[in-house]
């Protein structure tokens, strides 16, 4: 009983849908996924047939057949669909694995919808690649980081000696440029300095303070709005990683928006809301904080759409390309992630925080 327990548990942690079905396909179990899709819980799923929730049963069938018959194959594989209960719940397809299970006349049915399939592969491919930037990045930067120095210092010597004014502005540019270099490669290494503080976050109070500062930076024309559900509790993070993260977000927005604020006309929304059966990269957790950062600016050009979290990629002129990267980078180091979308007129922000 304790061995079947634990099993349940760590597949109510797989983003995959898990069955446990008898030899007449009736189900014995289900996990957390299941429950979720087909909008049931697992007391009220236990002993219905599967197929009654398959819009189109006939490659389950033929294949719960052959499981059924003594052979030699352990696993077969098909792609099917799946229906909640009622006639308006989406159909969802699915890729299927289902296992002969030696111990026991049973059977197990793993699924994945394509749908999920692909984003998670494509958020794993993007998380892989990002990862593959920063560590390259870091190594360039601590590269740059002694020559650098050496610059600046020499610049800083020859404008001492010089007596020509133009030659000394020469050495003035120089510094000047080595100082934003550094501070370009400072904001590179920072994540990766300082450990994690965890103490009791409060995300209001955050995004309060955050939605503070840039009022100041952006006293007119800017509206920020707030739509809180102040039902969310609090939560273990790093408070100046995660005001950084969103502070971030939320001022690249008003850098974009500047026109808008010229004309009094520019929209920042910050909405929070409790996320339940959330998947984060392929782990399931049942409960997570969602902060939407939306503004009425105008898009993100879709040539840079897809790598707007890299670093040095930047959708404004003059911008570090920066910003975003370090939010994607403390976000996850709270197990989250940001994501975006985009069109014009609408530009939403959806960081997601895992509080289970």
């Amino acid at each position: 009983m304790a061995g079947k327990a634990m099993m349940q548990t760590d597949f109510d942690m797989l983003a995959a849908l898990i069955v446990r079905l008898d030899r007449s396909a009736h189900i014995i179990d289900a996990n957390a996924a299941t429950e979720s899709v087909l909008g049931l819980s697992r007391r009220k799923l236990r002993g219905l047939s599967f197929t009654q929730f398959m819009p189109q049963s006939e490659a389950f069938e033929m294949a719960f057949a052959k499981a059924t018959q003594p052979s030699d194959f352990l696993i077969f594989r098909f792609e099917t669909s799946l229906q909640g209960p009622a006639h308006d719940d989406p159909v969802i397809p699915v890729q299927a694995n289902l296992t002969r299970l030696d111990a026991a006349q049973e059977w197990l049915m793993e699924m994945w919808p394509l749908n999920e399939q692909a984003r998670h592969q494509q958020e794993s491919r993007i998380h892989e690649l990002a990862e593959t930037n920063k560590m390259l990045l870091r190594n360039l930067a601590h590269e740059i980081k002694n020559p650098l120095g050496g610059i600046r210092g020499a610049a800083q010597l020859l404008g001492m000696e010089v007596q020509d004014p133009e030659l000394l502005e020469y050495s003035q540019v120089i510094m000047h440029e080595a100082d934003r270099l550094q501070a370009l490669v400072d904001r590179l290494l920072e994540p990766h300095r300082h450990p994690q503080t965890l103490e009791d976050v409060n995300i209001h109070e955050v995004c309060e303070h955050v939605r503070s500062l840039v009022l100041l930076e952006f006293p007119k024309g800017l509206t920020i709005e707030q739509d809180y559900d102040i039902s969310l509790p609090d939560f273990k993070g790093d408070r100046n990683q995660l005001v950084q993260a969103i502070l971030n977000i939320v001022q690249n927005a008003a850098l974009v928006l500047k026109p808008k604020i010229a004309q009094g006309t520019a929209r920042i929304e910050l909405r929070t809301r409790v996320a339940r059966q959330v998947y984060i990269g392929m782990k399931l957790h049942r409960l997570a904080l969602e902060l939407h950062v939306v503004d009425n600016g105008p898009g993100i050009s879709p040539e840079i759409r897809e790598r707007i979290f890299y670093p040095l990629v930047s959708g404004r002129d003059g911008g570090s390309g920066l910003g975003l990267s370090l939010a994607q980078t403390y976000i996850q180091r709270h197990h989250g992630i940001v994501e975006c979308e985009s069109v014009p007129g609408r530009t939403c922000f959806k960081i997601t925080i895992p509080l289970t």
